[in-house]
């Protein structure tokens, strides 16, 4: 019988100038900001006292952004890297255009920018990612640049590809 085993891409497969939508989104609540938030110790009124962010501007909590980062690129990893990945390298150019509320769902692409073998360390290639995040209305919420080392196929497998 045959096996479909999900993974990530290997380093050929991925394409430069190609959108990678990934779905389902994921609706953040305020038992996940919290967790997220106590857990990273990051104590910021604007995350856990609704007294206080009630005299914000934003007038609620805020999802804590590194909870909005993490959460954008973990919805890219059944799709993109999931098993294929050797580490990621850096992130860059993250930005938080606007803010996430409890409630608000984030959805996922990711345009992939760049690719090239690996100088270093054959069967391994670098692939830079930008991800984009957006809440239900659309709106970009989130945005980061990522550079990964990826597995090439492995070379038992490219002879089955042919």
């Amino acid at each position: 019988m045959k096996r479909v085993v999900q993974r990530g891409l290997w380093f050929e497969e991925f394409e430069t100038g190609v959108v990678y939508e990934h779905r389902p989104g994921r609706t953040i609540t305020e038992a996940d900001n919290v967790l997220f938030t106590t857990l990273t110790m990051n104590t910021q009124a604007l995350h856990l006292d609704a007294a206080y962010a009630a005299g914000t501007a934003f007038g609620q909590r805020l999802v804590n952004s590194m909870c909005t980062l993490s959460t954008l690129v973990g919805l890219s990893v059944a799709q993109l890297t999931q098993g294929t990945i050797v580490a990621n390298l850096g992130f860059s150019d993250v930005a938080f255009p606007k803010p996430m509320f409890h409630g608000d769902t984030l959805y996922a692409e990711t345009v992939v920018t760049g690719k090239r073998e690996s100088r270093s360390r054959p069967g391994e290639g670098l692939v830079t990612f930008v991800h984009t995040g957006r809440n239900q209305h659309g709106d970009v919420v989130a945005t980061a640049t990522r550079t990964t080392l990826v597995q090439c196929r492995p070379i038992t497998d490219r002879a089955s590809v042919r």
